[in-house]
């Protein structure tokens, strides 16, 4: 399965405020860090690639979308970049509100300009972590996507924590016909063991039917 990413990471600046995207910019290229900034929400998202690195230094107030529309709507989508919210006028509540839907930090204009650096650095780590992780998925799901009605069948029971065995007499089928898909989907997903198979289908499909966990019998 792919494992790196050799795209740079990128900042997303979403300000309503051009003094203040500019200078965000320019800080920024200061250290060699790319970034992209917009004046709206709408701009932002038009641009928006979710297979790039990338993190997201967001104003709270905005016109039409705010910034936590914005943070909503990419909750919503399933995207994985990590969030720095910035705003002139935070309180308790909102910065609560904020790091509540997962953003990773809460900065009040004026912010100093070396924290903010910081901060920008371990959110562009953070996001090279989920893009790998994230791609990881995407790339097992098309494998997923690849196996055949009974292989599927095959791993559902396999991921609901059954053995060989019941598996057979659920499918009306051979033990032996078990254990050959069995081989065939942990090949054709790349799993080094059932076990790792297990942990990584159950990561792409979100839970276990059942909440059980796998039989010691079929553990490779």
């Amino acid at each position: 399965m792919t494992s790196t990413d050799t795209r740079a990471p990128l900042v997303y600046i979403v300000d309503d405020d051009t003094g203040m995207r500019t200078s965000l910019s320019w800080l920024l290229e200061s250290v060699g860090v790319k970034s992209m900034g917009f004046p709206t929400a709408a701009d932002f998202f038009a641009a928006f690639d979710v297979d790039t690195p990338a993190c997201l230094v967001l104003d709270v107030r905005m016109p039409q979308l705010s910034g936590f529309d914005v943070q909503a709507e990419l909750n919503k989508k399933g995207a994985t970049l990590p969030i720095i919210f910035v705003s002139g006028h935070g309180d308790i509540p909102m910065s609560v509100r904020a790091l509540q839907n997962g953003a990773i930090d809460f900065v009040e204009k004026p912010y100093n300009s070396q924290q903010m650096l910081d901060r920008v650095q371990r959110a562009l780590k953070l996001a090279i972590q989920r893009s790998l992780a994230s791609q990881k998925r995407r790339d097992l799901r098309k494998r997923i996507d690849s196996l055949t009605p009974r292989e599927r069948e095959v791993l559902r029971g396999v991921v609901d924590g059954k053995g060989s065995k019941r598996i057979a007499t659920e499918l009306s089928i051979s033990v032996k016909t078990v254990d050959v898909h069995r081989a065939s989907i942990k090949e054709k997903l790349g799993a080094t063991s059932i076990a790792a198979l297990v942990r990584d289908v159950v990561a792409v499909w979100g839970e276990h039917s059942d909440g059980a966990t796998p039989d010691s019998d079929f553990i490779a």
